[in-house]
Order: structure tokens, then C-alpha cells, then sequence
């Protein structure tokens, strides 16, 4: 993995804050790109020198014009590539040459097209590695950076915006000038944005570990639509909250998966990419988007207000209606409504009209003026039982809407405890809303986001505060033996392995494999079930049969060495009629591994992530339910707990409706140990265990059936 922790802070310091810039490829036509760039950089007060390089103009906007970079009389910090796709090579040799380090190249034209564009890709990364030089690009809109003391806006927006606490990385240059429209409609201002396009060189990665320690970005926000270093994300999302205590709010594309070919295992084919994703992301500790304003939603919240420390709420409303959707919305991202102590029910019998709901919510009534909203969000925002006001204000006749503004703004910042806002409408409200957004209270249009807001700001405080416990190392386990087995599979290019080899693998780490033999004949299958132990199940042992139940390949419950003799012959004949192309190698034999919940475990190698690992409820309707958690290996014990609890059926492993108790701690050892696995053996392409028996408490589980795809040279990530 890239060691991007120091790296991305060196590369970025002269693009974020160069003394000096020079727009290579300027053009005096305005409403062009490169005209555009210039012009944001001369009039949105850049606080160093600015060079337009133009090979035919004499200036620029009244700046004297450089033919070449190397006309540039003095040392330049920071070059702006504008020039054509074509010739941006030459641009580079002579940014080299000039001794310029840090770039950021615009044009378009290079992987994004395909083709040819590849190439010029390739070629000017070429160029940057020679001349040891940096840059974001291309394809992309630019860098800005809001800074007083820099204040630079080296893009092609149409505006620059209003500084703030926010760091925006995008891969989408065109969403970028989308999001500044709705940003400064809110109100709401960044600290560093960046479009950073076909990261051929600084990646998404550098850029998010640069605003972990940039002391102006609070937040960062990124819109993403590929993951290529999925693992090496993961780890820098995880300093970025936990060092550096910063939420990492990611929207990304590309949710479904059409097109995708189906994969032959229960995993492979249950764990599509943005399966895999969400599950990354949620281990992170990242908090996953699904739009544009739901993105800002949570960040204006975790921006502007303090973390809440618990899930209470209390609601204060002037309108009855919108405080019970408000309590139905909060119910529904389990927020608990605060029980007011009696010191503040008290108050409020003092304070408000006997008409008031004085219970949660706070109904102020809708004749309420600025003082109602004073005494209501005061007492509950000192009150210890809760943590967080929801104000909701609907625009009466009588409602003085700027006035309670101004009141709510100022109770807010007199409390260490989170306000939201929801101050109902458009048109009435606007003056209102226009002043919480000026002093930095989030609000909302609905209720609802208001409420989903303040679930993800606690999320995070929770993430912020967890120290999650390493995967334990097992030492008992033959990583030799498992590779081996492994490793034969791979150079016979065999796929999947037969069922005693994919046992012997499992068994290899310790994972409770139950006894098992394979008959290559009748006569054995009796003397063999015998030395297994009655009853038993039988399976075919072949490559080719991958579903063996679909097949009439698997029997259960032999319980004679008469009844085993006709099984083989049973099994082989539904192989034949079926598929009579397969190879087959015999029967397999293994002890059934008695009562129990089914479960399954897979593992899928992903080529950003690594080995994802699955756990579900088992059986043969595990695609049809897709009662699936994912994790990324390794895994933290916590989340080897959590995983299993988002599994919907889970509850039928703890005694749900009378039912026994089943071995957790085993089940969890399992799913350890078969992270472990999937780290140590990248021939390991695929797996599954479906199903594995988990007992009751104390009693362990048992593999029951496995199934184990090897990596091929087509298949190898």
C-alpha cells in the first residue's frame, strides 16, 4: 500500500498556496476556459503573481503575456495547464525545464476519451516523474482555495465562494460548478475545493489526507465514482476521523448493477460492487450519501453545531402538525424524544400559555413570539436529560419570523448542546432562514432531514469516540498447508477446488471441520461412511458440478453402509443424467453435523478492497433473500459483532419466539479466522461456507458444506 501520509501534505502546499502562478495557454477570448481561469485568478484577489503564458498575445486582461514558460523571468510555484490535450506534453517539458513543481492541468482529452487519450495520459506522467513535478488532473475544473491570505481561484467556476470550514473533493468537475450554485445559495462556504478529475498523479487519497491537517477544513465532502484504491481509502478515512476527528462524508456513484456478469459463488454473486462499497465505507467510519442536499444536510449540521453527546431530543414547535411528523421522523432514525425533569415542566407551566404542550414536543401554540421560543429552548437546552433542540417554526399571521430568528440564533450560541432548525415554508419564511444561515444554524425545509441530520451527527460522535479492538493474529493455523492445496488448484488452472481439498484448506486454519473420507467406489462408500460415523452426508467429488442440490448430487442422513453403497449409486447416476459432460472423482462422505442454525460465510476478492467478507443466514434461498452483511479483511472485532447484527434474521441465532440460544463467541471465532484466511491466501478467489451449522451456546459450529474458487491468470486481481 502507498505510503500517502506524508506525501500528499508536500505535493499539495504549492498548489493550495502558491506565491505565484502562471496560466500556461491563456486566451484573450472571453467565455473560453482559458480566458476564464486567468480572469478568476486576477479578479477574485489572487495574493500572489500571476503570469499568463500565451503563445500569440502580448497581454492579458492588462498583464503583460509570456510567449513560454520559460520567458518567466522569476521562480513560479504553481503552473495552470490550459493548453489543448495535444500539446500539453510540450507545455509539461517546458514546466519541467522551467523548475516548476506543482501543476494543475485542466484540458480534457487524456483517459476519460479512451484510446489515444490513454496514452497522452501515460506520456505526461512520464514527463511529471522525470522533472519530479506534481499535479492534479487532468480533465478537471480546478483548484480553489478561500483563504484570506491566498485566495485563490485557479478554475473555471462561475464563481468564487464564500470561505468557510468545508473541504469539497470531487472527481466530477461539471458537479462541481453545480454544487458552488447550491452552496452559495445556502450560504454555506468552503475552505478548499477541489476538482481533482482523472487523478493520473495526486490522487482523491492525497487530497483527503491534505485536509486532515489543514487547520481551516473541519469537514470533508467528496464525490466519488470509482474506488480504484479502496483499501488504501479505508485507512486514510479512518485517521481522518480518529486522529484528526474530522467527519468524511462521501457521495458516490454508480449504486446499481446493471451489466455486471454474474459470478458462479453465493458470495461472488451477492457481493456487488456497491455492496462492497457501502460496507467499506461503514467500516470506515464515512458517512455515505445518497444526494447532493442530504450531503450538505449532514455537513452543515456537523459544521456549524457541536456533536450531540446522546440521541434526546427535544422538539419545539408552534404548530401541533408539523411536531408529531417531527416525533415520527425522529422515532424513525432512532432518536429517543427527551423526558423533561420536573424542574423544567415546572418552567414551563410558569412560563407558557396553559394552552402549551408542555410535554415533548413543546407545543408553544401558533400565536408565539420570540420570548416562547427564548424559555422553551433554554430550559430544555439546560435541561441533563437532553441533548439536542429540533425548533420548528410555521409562518402565522402574528409570527414575528426575523425577530424568533435572531432569538433562536442567540439561545443556540449560548449552549454547548446542538440546535437544528426547520422553519417551514419558502416565500414567508426566507428573511427567517436567511438569518440562521448567516449565523451558521443549520436549517432544513423538512423535518425529516432535520432529524436524519442530527442521527448522523450522533453516528459520528459515536464513530469519534470507538476504539475498535484489531483482529486477533491465530497462530495455531498451517498457512503451508492451506497454500499448498491452493497453490496446486492454481497451476492445474482447476477453478474450483473438489470438496476434500477445499475441507483440508479450512481445516488448515482451524476452522470445525467435521470427519470426512471420499469413495472412489460402492464398496467404499460403505466401509468409509462407517469409519465417518453414521449418519452421513454424501456429495459428489467433482470440479465441473458447482450447485450439487440442483443436481440430486448431495444426500443426507445415510445412516447403513447398505444405504451409503446406494447413495454413491444414486449420485452418480443424477450427475450423469444431468450433466454428463463432468468429471467425476468419486463421493464424498462427511458427518452430519446435527441440529443447529444455518448460516453463511463467504469470502469474494474484490480488485479495490481486497478479501470481502460475508455473513448471512445459510441455506439454499440465500441469493432469493440477500440477508447479507459485508465486511473489508481485516476485520475489528466490532465490527465482526456488528456485521452479524445487521443481518435482519440474526435474531434467530439469540432465542427469538422460544427459540435456543446459538454459539456466538464460535461463530465469531469463525468469521476471524476465515478473515485471516482470505488475507493469507490470495489464491483465493472466491469461498463459501453454506451452510455452517452454529449450535447451541457452548457447543461450537460445523462446516457443513465449502466451496472454494481459485484464482486463475483471467480472474487474478
Amino acid at each position: 500500500m502507498p505510503d500517502f501520509a506524508d506525501a500528499s501534505t508536500d505535493k499539495l502546499a504549492s498548489i493550495f498556496a502558491p506565491r505565484s502562478v502562471a496560466v500556461v495557454g491563456a486566451t484573450r477570448v472571453p467565455g473560453t476556459v482559458p480566458f476564464d481561469i486567468f480572469s478568476n485568478i486576477l479578479k477574485d484577489d489572487f495574493q500572489g503573481t500571476i503570469y499568463p503564458v500565451s503563445p500569440s498575445a502580448k497581454s492579458i486582461a492588462g498583464v503583460k503575456a509570456y510567449k513560454y514558460v520559460l520567458d518567466i523571468p522569476d521562480p513560479v510555484d504553481l503552473a495552470v495547464i490550459v493548453f489543448p490535450s495535444s500539446v500539453v506534453k510540450l507545455a509539461l517539458e517546458q514546466c519541467g525545464q522551467k523548475g516548476i513543481k506543482s501543476l494543475v492541468i485542466i484540458s480534457a482529452g487524456f483517459r476519460e476519451v479512451g484510446g489515444a487519450g490513454v496514452q497522452r495520459e501515460d506520456e505526461i506522467l512520464q514527463i511529471a516523474r522525470k522533472y519530479g513535478m506534481s499535479f492534479i488532473g487532468p480533465n478537471c475544473l480546478g483548484v480553489i482555495n478561500t483563504d484570506p491570505a491566498v485566495h485563490l481561484n485557479a478554475s473555471f467556476a462561475r464563481r468564487m465562494p464564500a470561505e468557510g470550514a468545508i473541504g469539497f473533493l470531487s472527481q466530477s468537475g461539471a458537479l462541481c460548478t453545480a454544487v458552488l450554485d447550491y452552496a452559495h445559495a445556502k450560504n454555506i462556504g468552503f475552505s478548499k475545493f477541489v476538482s481533482f478529475g482523472n487523478k493520473a498523479d495526486i490522487s482523491d487519497i492525497d487530497l483527503m489526507l491534505s485536509l486532515k491537517d489543514d487547520p481551516a477544513t473541519r469537514v470533508i465532502l467528496m464525490y466519488l465514482e470509482e474506488l480504484t484504491q479502496g483499501a488504501a481509502f479505508v485507512d486514510a478515512a479512518r485517521r481522518i476521523i480518529h486522529e484528526a476527528g474530522k467527519p468524511v462524508l462521501v457521495l458516490k456513484s454508480g449504486r446499481t448493477t446493471q451489466g455486471a456478469s454474474a459470478a458462479a459463488s453465493h458470495t461472488g454473486s451477492l457481493a456487488a460492487s456497491d455492496e462492497i462499497v457501502d460496507a467499506a465505507l461503514r467500516q470506515a467510519g464515512v458517512i455515505r450519501c445518497q444526494t447532493i442536499e442530504e450531503m450538505f444536510n449532514n455537513a452543515i449540521a456537523l459544521t456549524y453545531q457541536p456533536l450531540p453527546r446522546g440521541r434526546r431530543v427535544a422538539i419545539i414547535t408552534n404548530a401541533g402538525g408539523p411536531g408529531v411528523l417531527t416525533t415520527d421522523a425522529a422515532v424513525h432514525e432512532r432518536l429517543e424524544l427527551a423526558q423533561f425533569s420536573d424542574a423544567t415542566r415546572d418552567l414551563f407551566k410558569r412560563s407558557l400559555p396553559v394552552t402549551a404542550n408542555i410535554k415533548n414536543p413543546v407545543d408553544v401554540i401558533g400565536d408565539a413570539r420570540a420570548d416562547r421560543y427564548r424559555v422553551a429552548m433554554s430550559a430544555a437546552l439546560e435541561d441533563n436529560n437532553v441533548d439536542g433542540a429540533l425548533v420548528i417554526l410555521t409562518p402565522q399571521s402574528m409570527t414575528d419570523i426575523e425577530t424568533i430568528a435572531e432569538e433562536v440564533c442567540n439561545v443556540a450560541s449560548a449552549h454547548s448542546k446542538p440546535t437544528y432548525t426547520s422553519f417551514m415554508g419558502e416565500t414567508d419564511v426566507a428573511s427567517g432562514i436567511a438569518i440562521l444561515q448567516r449565523r451558521n444554524i443549520p436549517h432544513y425545509i423538512l423535518p425529516e432531514s432535520m432529524c436524519r441530520a442530527f442521527a448522523r451527527a450522533h453516528d459520528f460522535s459515536v464513530e469519534q469516540a470507538r476504539r475498535l479492538t484489531p483482529a486477533p493474529t491465530y497462530t495455531d493455523v498451517d498457512t503451508a498447508a492451506a497454500r499448498a492445496v491452493l497453490d496446486g488448484a492454481v497451476d492445474l488452472a482447476r477453478g474450483y477446488l473438489s470438496p476434500s481439498d477445499a475441507m483440508k484448506v479450512l481445516e488448515a486454519y482451524r476452522l470445525p471441520v467435521l470427519r470426512t473420507g471420499v469413495a472412489r467406489s460402492p464398496r467404499d462408500a460403505s466401509a468409509i461412511a462407517a469409519q465417518v460415523g453414521f449418519p452421513v452426508a454424501m456429495k459428489v467429488e467433482s470440479e465441473d458440478v458447482v450447485h450439487k442440490f440442483d443436481v440430486g448430487a448431495v444426500l443426507l442422513g445415510i445412516d447403513s453402509p447398505a444405504s451409503a453403497t446406494a447413495a454413491y449409486e444414486t449420485i452418480v447416476a443424477n450427475v450423469r443424467r444431468h450433466q454428463p459432460e463432468a468429471r467425476i472423482d468419486g463421493v464424498f462422505i462427511q458427518q452430519m453435523a446435527g441440529p443447529g442454525e444455518e448460516v453463511i460465510l463467504g469470502v469474494k476478492r474484490d480488485p479495490a478492497f481486497g478479501p470481502v467478507v460475508m455473513f448471512g443466514l445459510g441455506g439454499i434461498f440465500v441469493e432469493i433473500f440477500k440477508d447479507v452483511a459485508f465486511r473489508i479483511a481485516p476485520i475489528p472485532v466490532e465490527h465482526v459483532r456488528a456485521m452479524m447484527q445487521e443481518v435482519k434474521a440474526f435474531p434467530m441465532l439469540t432465542g427469538a419466539r422460544g427459540r435456543p440460544h446459538r454459539d456466538i463467541a464460535a461463530l465469531e471465532e469463525c468469521l476471524l479466522r476465515l478473515s485471516q484466511l482470505a488475507l493469507d491466501c490470495p489464491q483465493i478467489q472466491e469461498l463459501d461456507i453454506n451452510p455452517l451449522i452454529v449450535r447451541d451456546q457452548g457447543s461450537g459450529c460445523a462446516v457443513a458444506d465449502a466451496r472454494i474458487l481459485t484464482a486463475s491468470p483471467q480472474r487474478s486481481m
